[in-house]
Parts: structure tokens; sequence; C-alpha cells
């Protein structure tokens, strides 16, 4: 599988399909949008997001990501059809190799070092979810509905689980798993698993582009280093070593190059070398 976008985004081109799985558009500001061509999740789509991701990781100018459905659902979870034949023909030794990939690609979507974000249409189903939950923020349309159906399956979702407690808490969580209720998408903000709710899907791309102006308007290093920095503090016991290592951190951050460039071009009073022309 080829890399599409593993220069320096430097043209607006539509870099086509990942095997048939996904579509990766960029632009020569700097956001991607991953697109999934269908609406379930496989791990052979999991496998195309994640080398997608990872591609991302590296990438010279990527400032913004989207992810989104291929139209009427975001992600409406596994695929049952494949699931079906998993059920008859596949080794327990199959299925956990399969929830690595799938597992994994939420990982390597967590570890995107720019701004990530979930623009989620009709149904986000199990993995849909877990999507959703492993970005940095989603902006959902205010018909969306959400589930965490593996129970009424007679499983447990594991594979979402992690980037979902992480993005709920546990008890909200514990409540949607256990339930596998169906949610909509004011419940969904409620509990953070959405932060900003949008009326139809012209509403998402607008909320897209608005998204893409802050993104520029941030240093990228500093955006890396404030989702790291997150991570840092998340738990940790508020002491005398915590205060020492954050003040450290902080005057690397403060005396980085990008750090100088920020606050050099406040006082003169002019816009920072990261921001678009």
């Amino acid at each position: 599988m080829s890399n599409p976008i593993a220069t320096p985004l430097v043209e607006d081109v539509d870099t086509g399909e990942l095997d048939g799985l996904i579509r990766l558009h960029t632009h020569p500001d700097g956001a991607v949008t991953v697109t999934l061509n269908k609406p379930v999740m496989s791990g052979a789509t999991a496998a195309a997001l994640t080398e997608a991701f990872e591609t991302l990781h590296g990438a010279d100018h990527v400032r913004i990501v989207f992810i989104r459905g291929p139209g009427g659902a975001f992600c409406a979870g596994l695929d049952h059809a494949r699931f079906k034949v998993a059920a008859t023909d596949w080794s327990e030794a199959d299925l956990r190799n399969e929830g690595e990939l799938l597992a994994g690609m939420l990982k390597a979507l967590t570890a995107v070092p720019a701004l990530t974000v979930a623009l989620v249409q009709g149904e986000a189903v199990g993995m849909g979810v877990g999507l959703a939950a492993a970005c940095d923020l989603a902006v959902a349309t205010r018909d969306a509905r959400f589930a965490l159906s593996e129970a009424t399956t007679g499983a447990a979702g594991w594979l979402a689980a992690p980037f979902v407690v992480n993005a709920i808490g546990p008890r909200q969580a514990k409540a949607l798993f256990a339930t596998g209720r169906v949610f909509d998408a004011a419940y969904a903000e409620r509990i953070g698993l959405v932060q900003e709710l949008v009326e139809d899907a012209d509403g998402l791309n607008a909320a897209a582009e608005r998204l893409t102006e802050q993104a520029l308007a941030t240093g990228p290093a500093a955006v890396a280093e404030s989702k790291r920095m997150v991570w840092d503090v998340w738990d940790k016991v508020q002491d005398h070593a915590l205060i020492r290592e954050i003040a450290h951190r902080f005057a690397q951050s403060r005396f980085s190059e990008e750090g100088r460039e920020g606050l050099t071009a406040v006082l003169e009073g002019r816009r920072p070398n990261w921001t678009a022309d």
C-alpha cells in the first residue's frame, strides 16, 4: 500500500483510495480529511487507517486532521458480514489478530501530533464511538445517534474501551457499555464525547472550516506538545515534584524556537511565521 502523504503537503490533491477502503484529501494549508469508503469497520480498514495515521505522525505541514464517514453514517461499528464468517470459520487467534489491528488503529490516531477532529453524521456505533473518542474533539449533527452495543450481542466492547473511558469517564462508560443503549447527540455532548453540535452536513463543513482557521493560528509544535502535556499531567499527584517538572517544561516551551517566535510576533505586532499568508 503506497503512502500518499509521506512528503510535505504542498498542493491541493485528492490522494485517491487506499486499497479502496479509505480516501485521503489534503489541502496546502495543512488540513487533511480521512474518509471511510464504507460505514463499517474491519481489520483491513483499520490497517489502511493505521497507515494513514502513522504517515501523519511525521508529515510536514499537517495542522488538522478530520475523520468522517461516507455520508449517511459515520461508522456503524464492525462489519457484521465479516464477523458472521468469523463466528464459524475463525479461531480465537484470528479474532485476536483482528482485534489488535482495530485497537492499534485507535492508538495510532491518538498519536497524531496535529489536532484531530471527528465529524459525525448519522450512526456512530461501537468502533464508531471509539473513533470519535480517540480524536481530540468531535463535532456531530443533532440527528446523529450513538451506541456501544456490544453487550446486546453477548460481548464486551474491549477494543474501544480505553479511548471511550478516557473521553467520558468510568461511570458514564459503564452505563453505556453495560446497557448498549442508543443515545442522541445532545446526550453525547453532555457527557463530553462530542464538543459541538451542528444542524446538518453543511454545518459540519462550516465547523471544519472554522476549526482549520483556529488550527492555523496555533503553533504546530505547541499543539503537539499540548497534547503530550495533557497525558503527562493526567491523574498525577500535584506535589512539589510535579510543580518543578511543569515549571521546567514551561521554560523549555517558552524558550523553544516556536515559543520565541510567538512571543516576538506579539511584541512586534505581527503574525507569527506559522500562520497562513
